[in-house]
Order: structure tokens, then C-alpha cells, then sequence
């Protein structure tokens, strides 16, 4: 096996974690795969994949001087690559090199430079690791509604993963915290207002709070028209719109938003925005072409006549309108939705968000908190502001509060009747069936009795 220093896409991985052992954690991941119903042949494709994945990285263009146009001097990884894929090494060079765009009714052969085509790899790097691991998680829940239809029961679960704020954040950031916001929406409505109004059925005197508002703002200024997403789709179809021109955009739009800061011109980031875990720092760079993320349709076209079944598979439902080809066609705004148009980046993310909060209102969800107890991954070692912060972060403190002026334990009346009634006896007339009134006589008779024995 070759150093993973040796693959760009890994060139930051390969780090040490005390206690690991990744082989015997391979295996393991193995091992649970195959009890997943996974085959052979699955195993197979899912490594080609990722393989191809990580030698894309590898692939070296070069700038010719007097011209747009990159090269590639060495296709030795190209042919790994397209072997894996089930391509033509040919083509799929020329599909990154030189790519054919439609332009009216005819086609011409469009220069790319060195820039462009490496952007290009990446998108499609990307989106091939992510349609196989959406197939890899499709195929695991095929096998848990079979298993389910045969008699075991699940319990659906969401793992609430933490905000991720680094020294300077991106797109992919502001995506995951959006994310994250709205989740955290969901937990404090689900986990706080239903136990308010647990409290108001009860009679137990309490001031209602509606914790989701908290994070509404926040919510409206990614989102909403006009908002950080709108302005970044908007700017995509100005053809000399730049990063700069983006930020400005957002400053003049939202310079007195309360959930919005321009950062200070002697620092790295753009601007900032305060979430619910806290103030982060953005950096626009590259956010347009980020947005924008066009898939080279000529290498999609071959992906999906591939020689391999698993590859033609995974990009069937590829629908793919170039950018380049859409700004000819259309006004520059984009202000035409018909079916095919080309969609960026965020509304698709916004789309499958939408689609998974909808999923989740449906449910009735568990939650799982995941806290990260130390940053050197070093087993027993607990940094306790570390942890602090992300319980105060994610609101398990803010919940605890909340419990703490309510009842935090409740059962139903027949099992609490049945439990303790026998330190009360004759307290309550059989057949009494008033749980409230019940309680509070048994609970009355308690206190009294701790207070004859002190």
C-alpha cells in the first residue's frame, strides 16, 4: 500500500490516533458490511470508487504559455483512473481538456484552463464519492426494512452533529451550520416547547418561552429571499461578478441585521454571523465557483455509458444542464424555472433540507448527542471546557434549566399508585381513579411523615 502522502485528496490525513488501529478498525467496518447483506461484488465497486476518487487528486495539468488551454503531460493516472471507471482514457481527458458545449444549435470545443480543469476533477470527484455513498447508505436501508418486516423493531434516531467553527470558514461551513441551525430548531421545539406544554396541562404555574425564535434569525438571513443564499445564487448569474462584488452585496444588504457583522478589513474573513453555537467568521472566497460546482457534462455523459454496471448505476438519474450553456440561452438572471434548468449548489442543499425536515416533523424523533471529549482523540481524557462548551452549544444546558422549574420525572398514575402506595396505605379509596388529586395526597402524606421522623 502506497503513503497516503502520496494523494493530494489525503495529503493532510494519515495522523496517528493513539489506541487505533485502523487495519483492525477496516476489518471491523468490513465485518459489519458484510452483516448488512453487502456481497463481493459490492465490496468491489465501492472500492473502485473510492480509489478513482482518490486518484483524480493525482492527476498533474499544466498551463500551456501562449494560451487558455491546460494539458495533461502524463495520463498514467489517468488510465488508473478511467480503468477503474470503465472509460476511455481518451475521452475522458478531451472531456476535462477540451470539452464540447452547446452553444444555440451547434456544438464547439471550449479551452479550459489549468484552473478550470482542476476545479472540474473536483467536482467530479466529489459527486462520484457522493453517489456511491448514497447508494451505500439506500442499500443498508433496504436491509433494515427487510429485517424490520421480519419482526425487529427500530427506534429512529438522530445524531445531532456539532457546528463546525474553524479559525476561518467556507461554503461548506455556512451549509453545515445552516444545517445544524435548523436542526437545533427542531430539538429546542421538540425537546422544549412540547415540554412546556406538558407544564400548561399539568397546571404547573409557567411562563411560556418559545426557545425555537431564538434561532429564527439566523435561519432568515441564509435563507430567505434576500438572504446570504439568494444573494449567492443571484451574483452566479452576473457574468463579472466576483467574490468581492458577492460580500459587497451582502454588506449592503445586511450591514444592521442583528445575526450579521462585517468583519474588521485587517482580518482574513468577510463577514461573520452570530448562530446559535456562536459568532463565525466567513471567508468568501471561491464561494461562486463553490455554488455554482458545474459538473463537466461531457465526463457525466461518459459516466453513464461506462463499461461498468455499478458506474452507469449510480449516474443514471444524472441530469446535468451546463452552466455555460444556460447563460447563453437564458436571461442572466436565471429567472426562468422550467424543467432541466441548471440549479446550484444551494438550492439543491436547501431542497434535500427541506425534504429531511418534513421527514422529521413526521416522527417522532430521538435525539443523540454527540460530545467530543477531548481533541487528541486519546481514550479517558476528558477537557472539561471543551465539553462545557458544546453542552452549553447545543442546548442540553438550556434543557436541564427548563426541567429543573418543572417536574423532570413523570409517571403514569397506575404505576406510581402501585409503587408507593404502600407507605400510604388506606390514603387513597380503591377505585379512586383522580391521578392528580391521588398524587398530591400521597405526595402530602410523604412530606409529612419525613417531617415527624426529623
Amino acid at each position: 500500500m502506497e503513503d497516503p502522502k502520496h494523494y493530494p485528496f489525503l495529503s493532510n490525513g494519515a495522523l496517528p490516533v493513539p489506541g487505533v488501529d485502523d487495519s483492525a478498525e477496516f476489518f471491523s467496518t468490513v465485518k459489519s458490511m458484510h452483516i448488512m447483506g453487502m456481497t463481493n461484488e459490492d465490496f468491489s465497486s465501492i472500492f473502485r470508487i473510492v480509489s478513482a476518487v482518490m486518484l483524480f487528486g493525482s492527476m498533474q495539468f499544466r498551463q500551456e504559455r501562449n494560451s487558455d488551454q491546460a494539458t495533461l503531460p502524463d495520463n498514467t493516472v489517468a488510465q488508473k483512473i478511467s480503468h477503474l471507471l470503465g472509460l476511455s482514457v481518451t475521452e475522458m481527458t478531451k472531456a476535462f481538456l477540451k470539452p464540447r458545449i452547446k452553444v444555440g444549435r451547434d456544438f464547439v470545443t471550449k479551452a479550459q484552463t489549468k484552473e478550470q480543469v482542476e476545479f472540474a476533477v473536483e467536482a467530479i470527484s466529489k459527486a462520484c464519492y457522493e453517489r456511491m455513498f448514497r447508494w451505500l447508505v439506500n442499500r443498508i436501508n433496504r436491509s433494515l426494512d427487510r429485517t424490520k418486516r421480519q419482526g425487529a423493531s427500530f427506534i429512529g434516531i438522530l445524531d445531532m452533529a456539532g457546528f463546525e467553527i474553524f479559525e476561518l470558514n467556507s461554503f461548506e461551513q455556512l451549509c453545515i451550520n445552516y444545517t445544524n441551525e435548523k436542526l437545533q430548531q427542531l430539538f429546542n421545539h421538540t425537546m422544549f416547547i412540547l415540554e412546556q406544554e406538558e407544564y400548561q396541562r399539568e397546571g404547573i404555574e409557567w411562563k411560556f418561552i418559545d426557545f425555537g425564535l431564538d434561532l429564527q434569525p439566523t435561519i432568515d438571513l441564509i435563507d430567505k429571499p434576500m438572504g446570504i443564499m439568494a444573494l449567492l445564487d443571484e451574483e452566479c448569474w452576473f457574468p463579472k461578478a466576483t467574490d468581492k462584488t458577492f460580500v459587497e452585496k451582502l454588506v449592503g444588504a445586511h450591514s444592521v441585521h442583528p445575526k450579521f457583522m462585517k468583519t474588521d478589513f485587517r482580518y482574513v474573513a468577510d463577514f461573520a454571523i452570530i448562530h446559535y453555537a456562536g459568532k463565525v467568521d466567513y471567508s468568501a472566497a471561491k464561494w461562486l465557483m463553490k455554488n455554482m460546482d458545474p459538473l463537466n457534462e461531457n465526463v457525466v455523459s461518459l459516466l453513464q455509458a461506462s463499461q461498468d454496471p455499478f458506474v452507469c448505476h449510480i449516474w443514471k438519474d444524472a441530469e446535468i444542464v451546463g452552466m455555460a450553456q444556460q447563460a447563453l440561452t437564458d436571461t442572466q438572471f436565471g429567472a426562468r424555472t422550467r424543467k432541466g434548468m441548471f440549479r446550484t449548489v444551494s438550492q439543491l442543499y436547501k431542497e434535500q433540507l427541506a425534504k429531511l425536515m418534513v421527514t422529521l416533523r413526521n416522527t417522532n424523533p430521538n435525539f443523540v448527542r454527540c460530545i467530543i471529549p477531548n481533541h487528541e482523540k486519546r481514550a479517558g481524557k476528558i477537557d472539561a471546557p471543551l465539553v462545557l462548551d458544546q453542552l452549553r452549544c447545543n442546548g442540553v444546558l438550556e434543557g436541564i434549566r427548563i426541567c429543573r422549574q418543572g417536574f423532570p420525572n413523570r409517571i403514569p398514575f397506575q404505576e406510581f399508585r402501585q409503587r408507593y402506595e404502600l407507605l400510604t396505605p388506606n390514603a387513597i379509596p380503591k377505585g379512586f381513579m383522580d391521578g392528580k388529586k391521588a398524587c398530591e395526597k400521597m405526595v402530602c402524606i410523604f412530606i409529612f411523615m419525613n417531617l415527624n421522623q426529623k
